[in-house]
């Protein structure tokens, strides 16, 4: 099959990058004094510009054709419509479906999949509301990891002004003791809810942390019945009854969701008792509001795709092995972790979709923090170091927690680093020069709201996508992450390091391990 890097249109970029790359960014603004006003767009009050980086019209037409020789308006019609374009496991990927349902009609292997979304939307608004009206749990322990555990705790922190503060939210996802032990010290057992997320209800992790969990109310309470105490999440009913959790405390998962694009199901449960049923809506409506814009915008005002497009020109033209995420924004501080499955999970793959190794660089490398914390920490690296790594700089224009002058040197702080990383200052002196030329995105809302976030998220999710079509590889299974998960249960079911077949480093930690008895 044709790999993406003979395309003539991918060759005809490579030509055009090696004459463009001659000019400096800035340069290209000296040229163009309205240059942002060519390279932003606007969708309600999101703004995205990428007037920073090293392109010009030519360029942008140039990916345009790319992107359509790859057709991907035909993939992305494939995937809202429910076709199984995840053909590694022959699913659906239909995440857009729970917040763009309304007056829609959903077929996945025939079956109309909108009365369950809606019913599963009204039981987790039912039970929000009663768990918040009775004001019996004071503290909810999400149990889950990955996908079940990144979504939700990033929005918590996120949507913290929104929240009832009456309830407090804890995440256990670490099969490491010590993460729930610690949530376990700030907890009372008779006024605390445990909410199990899994698939399938087998994940190690998460069901060694809920068997502990659950072994620790029986302790505490003194019965054996905690049932009242656990809510399951998941698409395995008979093992979460198995486990001792009653039926109206299940909620569905689907196998047309993927982990880490199921914050917007019942996933999210946590979430919603959180902030409320009606702003939990309102997040999904502004990620409807995200993926009607992509599916109608043209290309050349297609916010999602923009973003998409210049990252592929930043990875596959430029040679930029890495992004950098830093909100500006202490409530958004766990966005970059979450990029980071989000991003990597989803595009860190080698093999195309013709089941043949990709000749050219596919996802990048996504590190992040929150800014100014990140501008002390690793933006040495990103002013100086030998590798340029773009940025993508987010900031909302009114702060959730006014302060005297504190989010105006926020602000400033965002504003100068990308400036300077684009600009960087000529000195006599080496070490105290700075190259420049370092590309940024600027994405900037007037808010941090739930709605703002649906579309921020949805942003995102769209571009992983987007560029998953560009580089032929499929954005929606991971199979890199289940063999550690089956080597790790051998080593586990080994009675002593000599029944393992393995190398002389497993078996000799392993020994070294059973020397200290480790427990």
């Amino acid at each position: 099959m044709t790999q993406r890097s003979d395309l003539p249109a991918w060759k005809a970029l490579k030509r055009h990058h090696a004459n463009l790359s001659q000019k400096r960014i800035k340069d290209l603004f000296l040229e163009n004094p309205d240059r942002f006003e060519d390279f932003h767009v606007r969708h309600e009050n999101l703004l995205f510009d990428y007037s920073k980086n090293l392109v010009t019209h030519d360029t942008m037409d140039r990916l345009f054709d790319l992107a359509s020789i790859c057709q991907l308006e035909d993939w992305r019609a494939r995937m809202f419509e429910g076709e199984a374009i995840n053909t590694t496991e022959n699913r659906s990927v239909l995440h857009t479906a729970l917040r763009s349902y309304k007056d829609k009609t959903i077929h996945v292997d025939g079956e109309d999949i909108v009365p369950g979304i809606v019913e599963t939307l009204d039981r987790m608004r039912d039970f929000s509301d009663t768990v918040r009206e009775e004001e019996r749990f004071t503290h909810i322990v999400n149990i889950g990891i990955g996908g079940s555990d990144l979504g939700t705790s990033m929005a918590y922190q996120a949507l913290k002004p929104f929240s009832n503060r009456d309830i407090t939210l804890h995440f256990v996802s670490n099969v490491d003791a010590s993460n729930l032990t610690e949530v376990l010290h700030e907890i009372d057992a008779e006024n605390t809810l445990f909410i199990i997320t899994s698939k399938t209800f087998t994940t190690q992790e998460t069901m060694t942390n809920a068997e502990s969990a659950r072994a620790w109310m029986k302790r505490v309470l003194g019965k054996d019945d905690v049932s009242e105490h656990f809510v399951a999440v998941t698409q395995n009913v008979e093992i979460a009854q198995n486990f001792g959790i009653h039926d109206d405390h299940i909620f569905p998962l689907w196998d047309w969701v993927g982990g880490r694009f199921s914050l917007w199901s019942a996933v999210g449960l946590s979430l919603c008792i959180s902030i409320g049923f009606e702003n939990f809506q309102k997040m999904l409506d502004g990620a409807a509001s995200m993926d009607k814009h992509f599916r109608s915008a043209p290309v050349h005002a297609n916010m999602p795709m923009l973003l998409a497009l210049i990252g592929v020109w930043n990875r596959n033209f430029c040679g930029h092995q890495a992004i950098s995420v830093v909100p500006y924004d202490d409530y958004l501080s766990l966005f970059p972790a979450y990029m980071q499955q989000l991003d990597m999970e989803s595009n860190g793959k080698s093999v195309t979709r013709d089941h043949e190794y990709a000749l050219y660089p596919t996802g990048p490398v996504v590190i992040g923090s929150k800014g100014t914390n990140a501008q002390h920490a690793y933006f040495q690296l990103l002013h100086q170091g030998s590798d340029i790594v773009p940025c993508d700089f987010i900031a909302f224009a009114k702060s959730q927690s006014p302060l005297s002058d504190h989010h105006k040197k926020l602000l400033a702080n965002m504003l100068a680093q990308s400036k300077a990383l684009m600009d960087g200052l000529d000195h006599e002196q080496p070490e105290k020069a700075f190259e420049g030329g370092r590309p940024s995105n600027i994405i900037v809302a007037d808010e941090l709201t739930p709605y703002t976030l649906g579309m921020l998220l949805a942003l995102y999710e769209h571009k992983i996508f987007v560029q998953g079509v560009v580089w032929n590889i499929n954005s929606f299974d991971q199979c890199g992450v289940e063999l550690g998960k089956k080597l790790a249960n051998n080593i586990i079911d080994a009675n002593s390091p000599l029944e393992m077949s393995t190398d002389s480093s497993t078996s000799g930690v392993l020994s070294f391990l059973s020397q200290k008895k480790f427990s």
